[in-house]
């Protein structure tokens, strides 16, 4: 009843092409995470940056606290918002939600 050293040595499986086989379903599930979550995140973010970054005097701002204003002035890492005659306050600009309204530059007088 001892199992014989021929049979106890066998060969393995031939399963190359199977091992690749289970892997497909995991690489659909990246691929399905990445087109509808990574990249409309990616694109949100690439839009909100351009927005931040063109934010001039003038301009009228949301908040994500809520606040709404007119940037009185344009710093390196912050923006001045007017929220109410004569107060002003400080935010930071990645806080800045919405631009509500744009300030267009003055036409040139040819």
């Amino acid at each position: 009843m001892f199992v014989t050293p021929a049979y106890a040595q066998a060969a393995a499986p031939a399963g190359g092409g199977a091992a690749f086989a289970q892997f497909i379903p995991l690489l659909l599930v990246f691929a399905i995470m990445y087109f509808l979550i990574l990249r409309p995140q990616q694109k949100k973010m690439r839009t909100h940056r351009d927005m931040v970054a063109a934010l001039k005097k003038g301009d009228q701002v949301v908040t994500q606290g809520g606040l709404i204003g007119k940037v009185t002035s344009v710093r390196d890492e912050d923006v001045e918002v007017e929220i109410a005659s004569g107060v002003k306050v400080r935010v930071v600009r990645g806080m800045i939600s919405q631009v509500l309204t744009v300030t267009s530059p003055a036409a040139a007088n040819n």
